[in-house]
């Protein structure tokens, strides 16, 4: 930078620059959880996210993992200094929470936050900021092995529940508070271990946030926070300014709560006056007995996911992306539930919101929207005794599917959904860590939608249980209504859950808690993505490549495109490659 550069574009400047200097710290602190962990769903599937927070609870920054978690620390973190009620945590205090009424997402999701101090000149300590990482924990005991079953009715079954209390005291871990956990859960040499996980990455948040501060100094860190809310907000009013005024409405639908089978619609109508925006959920259905009620932080999570995609998705994500849209719920409903409801599958909800905040946007802009996703999670868990080791072991695991076309290209196969992005676990690290074995793990053909942009396939994996007693908890969706598609595009392959494939072939249900005997053999199917555009237009050379490579069938592709189109790439696909390409 030099003296004759305008002040304003000065400012900016250094405002990227110590924007990724502290994205740099939050990544730092996310790497940290990742290596020190114990369980496979937070180093591999890496469900967690860190953020760094100024002194008053503004998110500055996120590392990028998933993205529905931003709200969660946000709000999270407001309740957090709420609680406080002024008292002032010391140096090295670390709180837990996860109350799902309480900012938090679900109980087995658990947030950490630290204050940051640095020294003054006079010899105190002067707060300037927090920390705070959060991550899917395996076990936190409760009425369900790991935590994912459906048919829970009660947060109580859920597991343990934090009200903002200090699980480290002045940097010491709190005796007390670590001896009830254990003696509440089934596999303390896990969660344990992920606990002090979080809290390293929270120390080292510390650390590396001091850093940067001494670094860029604290007023020029105070002026860039400000620069970069304000920015993002300018930002998304200005993608509002391309969206036209009107009402526009996008309507999902849930399968079941795991207790009764009857489905639960999801609506989301949004009305734009200029920059004033209201997105109104009021018309989603009531709190269920189930537990795949969606808490606050994660259904403002997916409606402003939606808007930040639509309006400008290069945008920084900090607290400006919650300043410009007005999210009307009605309490009580299966997106804003009341105690006690049950909440561990939300995401089984929020998720539809998302798909509905995204068809109401794809009336605002028509051709311009991704065709609607798999938008459900596979969360199982295979949990038991391991006599090899003498104690008992969960395996906890979360199963990507088909993403929607997009509209000019094809929808990506095997992907987590748009708010969670969670990786895959390896079959080394699953067989190497837990008594299963991996049979196969496979994409599933003619699951994706057709179109002329077609859908993403959801994938298939058999894991066979290698001991007595294993239990197979569970949640997914989309096995009763299939994904819709856009433009004319067809509809996605619903998934399913199936015991001893090709034997017992014995369907189970979508949420639900099954006892497995030593080889017993489970199938996890994925729903496969929405296509795009009418089947009919799609590119003979493509269709010619699905066939080839297996992703359809011929007679998949003659039912969706037609007799001429599939014969026109079955005769692409004879030729060898160079020919076809001319």
């Amino acid at each position: 930078m030099t003296d004759t550069m305008p002040t304003n574009l000065r400012d900016r400047v250094q405002a990227q620059v110590i924007r990724y200097a502290l994205e740099l710290v939050a990544e730092d602190m996310a790497n940290t959880l990742m290596r020190t962990a114990r369980s496979t769903v937070i180093k591999e599937v890496q469900d967690l996210s860190c953020a760094l927070f100024d002194k008053t609870g503004r998110v500055i920054v996120q590392s990028k993992h998933a993205p529905m978690l931003l709200a969660g620390s946000t709000l999270t973190m407001q309740e957090a200094l709420k609680a406080l009620g002024g008292r002032k945590l010391a140096k090295g205090d670390v709180i837990i929470a996860n109350d799902p009424f309480r900012g938090g997402q679900h109980i087995m999701d658990v947030m950490m936050i630290a204050p940051v101090y640095r020294p003054t000149s006079s010899g105190s300590e002067e707060l300037v900021g927090y920390v705070g990482s959060v991550a899917h924990h395996s076990d936190l005991g409760g009425a369900s092995p790991g935590g994912v079953a459906g048919g829970l009715t009660e947060i109580y079954a859920e597991g343990l529940c934090f009200p903002f209390v200090r699980l480290y005291i002045a940097g010491k871990e709190n005796e007390d508070l670590f001896q009830l956990i254990a003696n509440n859960i089934r596999v303390p040499h896990k969660t344990l271990g992920d606990l002090r996980a979080q809290a390293s990455a929270c120390l080292t948040g510390m650390r590396r946030y001091l850093e940067a501060i001494d670094r860029f100094g604290l007023e020029a860190i105070g002026d860039a926070t400000d620069l970069l809310i304000a920015e993002t907000e300018a930002r998304l009013l200005a993608g509002l300014d391309r969206l036209p005024d009107g009402t526009f409405t996008g309507e999902d639908i849930v399968d079941d709560d795991g207790i009764s089978e009857e489905s639960i619609p999801i609506r989301v109508k949004i009305i734009k006056q200029g920059r004033k925006v209201t997105v109104d959920l009021t018309g989603c259905g009531n709190q269920v007995a189930g537990n795949i009620n969606c808490p606050l932080a994660t259904t403002l999570a997916a409606v402003q996911y939606g808007f930040t995609i639509a309006l400008d998705k290069e945008v920084t994500p900090n607290h400006g992306c919650f300043t410009i849209i007005d999210i009307k719920t009605r309490k009580g409903s299966i997106v804003d539930p009341i105690r006690p409801a049950a909440t561990a599958a939300r995401t089984n909800v929020s998720l539809k919101v998302q798909e509905a905040t995204l068809m109401a946007l794809g009336e605002m802009l028509p051709g311009q929207m991704i065709a609607p996703s798999h938008a459900q999670i596979s969360h199982v868990a295979f949990v038991g005794h391991d006599p090899a080791t003498g104690r008992a072991f969960v395996y906890n695991d979360i199963f990507g599917g088909g993403a929607g076309a997009r509209p000019a290209k094809d929808g990506r196969d095997a992907q987590d959904t748009h708010l969670a992005r969670f990786k895959n676990t390896p079959t080394e690290m699953i067989e190497h860590e837990y008594p299963v074995r991996v049979h196969s793990y496979a994409l599933v053909p003619d699951s994706g939608g057709a179109g002329t942009y077609r859908g993403a396939l959801g994938v298939a994996r058999d894991v066979e249980v290698l001991v007595d007693g294993a239990v197979f908890s569970r949640y997914g969706d989309r096995q009763k209504h299939p994904v819709q598609g856009a433009e004319g595009g067809g509809t996605g392959k619903p998934g399913y859950f199936v015991l001893n494939p090709g034997k017992d072939d014995k369907r189970l249900r979508s949420k639900g808690v099954d006892k497995l005997k030593k080889g017993d053999i489970v199938r996890v199917v994925t729903p496969g993505g929405g296509g795009f555009g009418p089947p009919q237009s799609r590119d003979p050379q493509a269709l010619a490549d699905d066939l080839v490579g297996g992703k359809v069938t011929e007679a998949f592709a003659r039912a969706n495109y037609g007799a001429e189109l599939t014969e026109a790439a079955l005769r692409i696909a004879a030729l060898p490659r160079s020919s076809a390409a001319e």
